[in-house]
């Protein structure tokens, strides 16, 4: 340990590596690759975590939408092509018949799925918005950012068909002025004048959810539309450690018994799994990360055996030097130690400078991609696996310095100064 803080020691490493300056910069790349790769796949992976967790922050990651179609075969004496209309009592036969689900929201809507979208007026202003029948239970599942001073719908409003509304960023701007506070102003649904209780900010609540959607309870849009209990799509959320896949088809089959569906007609009950989705990605993103630890750690160790190699010639080409120290008095372990640490110094050089470029390479894939459509955000590596990344190469780095060094240790003194 005292040789490590010993000037005469890095006066001899930093000679030894002037001295050689092409073959050392050569004997260091595979390192450095090694370090760049893995640094930059670790980081690029994480950024795609974090772009994707960024783009569904408000959304359960569990979650899914289940919707109805037409049989595509015969059953129980209905022909094939029947129209499946999903109810509002089918949320309670959910609940009961699969434990999995954590949240369930039935969802009416004008303005999607083909429908046309409901007229909103204001005074002398009009527009055509996506009108949305809710329960308070859908933002257990998609979280809706409401500005100060307002709020969502809540179990009141169901329960006493409130003709109350929460209305999106660009419906504010499209029917009142500026400087004009929405909340407690009226606006016309269907000729039908609805009190803004709240302001909503768009933050990507769903494939079907826009920064203009007004929510309204679900008891009075059915009023309104005379929807009756029908139900445009369910909007499910399963518990975290559910198996998410596994819910899915619980689901569906318990539709499918409900509404006397072949158990096999995979058309009549269709699903969008949020939930499965999100599994791929991290699958994918945990395997990319995996696959840089071996292909970092395949060319870190394959630079470190260059550099040992280099390291025997090097003590090859000063058995001389070696032999006068020996024969001055130098101990074998001093011998030893000073090999080991060069052999460190040129390992950690080279790993830092890639530690460094690969901060640098993910700085400017933040900078490319971060902030834009592209689901990329923040790449970054967590400080424990650079840590770890310098630990295994300190470790290898003591390990394949112990050949060159115990090289240098057995050449006798006396041979030594005989080489010419």
């Amino acid at each position: 340990m005292r040789q490590l803080f010993d000037r005469d020691t890095w006066i001899e490493i930093f000679q030894s590596i002037r001295k050689n300056k092409l073959r050392t910069f050569l004997t260091m790349i595979g390192v450095f690759i090694g370090i760049y790769i893995y640094i930059g796949l670790s980081g690029a992976s994480k950024g795609l975590d974090n772009g994707f967790e960024k783009a569904f922050e408000s959304i359960a990651r569990n979650s899914m939408f289940v919707f109805s179609s037409s049989t595509s075969k015969p059953y129980a004496g209905y022909k094939t092509g029947r129209r499946i209309q999903l109810k509002l009592e089918d949320a309670d036969v959910l609940r009961q018949q699969v434990p999995e689900i954590m949240a369930i929201a039935p969802r009416n809507v004008r303005g999607n799925f083909g429908t046309a979208p409901g007229i909103i007026k204001r005074g002398a202003r009009s527009g055509s918005y996506s009108v949305f029948g809710d329960f308070p239970e859908f933002t257990k599942i998609a979280t809706k950012k409401i500005y100060d001073g307002g709020r969502f719908i809540n179990d009141s409003d169901i329960l006493q068909e409130r003709k109350v509304c929460v209305i999106g960023e660009r419906t504010q701007k499209e029917l009142f002025d500026e400087d004009e506070d929405p909340i407690g102003g009226y606006i016309a649904i269907e000729d039908v004048n609805f009190q803004v209780v709240g302001v909503h900010k768009f933050a990507g609540g769903g494939p079907f959810d826009n920064d203009s959607d007004i929510f309204i309870p679900f008891s009075t849009y059915k009023k309104i539309y005379n929807t009756g209990d029908n139900v445009s799509w369910f909007t499910i959320a399963a518990y975290d450690d559910a198996d998410v896949i596994q819910a899915e088809k619980d689901i569906k089959a318990t539709l499918r018994r409900i509404h006397k569906v072949d158990p096999t007609d995979e058309k009549a009950i269709g699903a969008f799994n949020l939930g499965e989705v999100f599994k791929k990605i991290f699958d994918f993103s945990n395997g990319l990360t995996f696959l840089s630890l071996i292909v970092g750690i395949a060319t870190i160790l394959a630079g470190v055996i260059g550099i040992g190699n280099i390291l025997l010639i090097s003590v090859k080409e000063r058995t001389k030097e070696l032999g006068v120290r020996r024969a001055l008095g130098a101990t074998p372990s001093e011998v030893r130690n000073q090999i080991i640490i060069e052999a460190l110094v040129l390992i950690l050089l080279a790993g830092i400078i890639g530690i460094i470029c690969g901060a640098i390479t993910l700085a400017g894939l933040g900078a490319a991609f971060g902030g834009g459509d592209f689901p990329y955000e923040n790449p970054t590596v967590p400080i424990p696996y650079v840590i770890m990344s310098l630990v295994l190469m300190i470790v290898l780095g003591i390990l394949i310095g112990l050949i060159p060094a115990q090289r240098a240790v057995s050449i006798k003194p006396i041979d030594a100064l005989r080489e010419e």
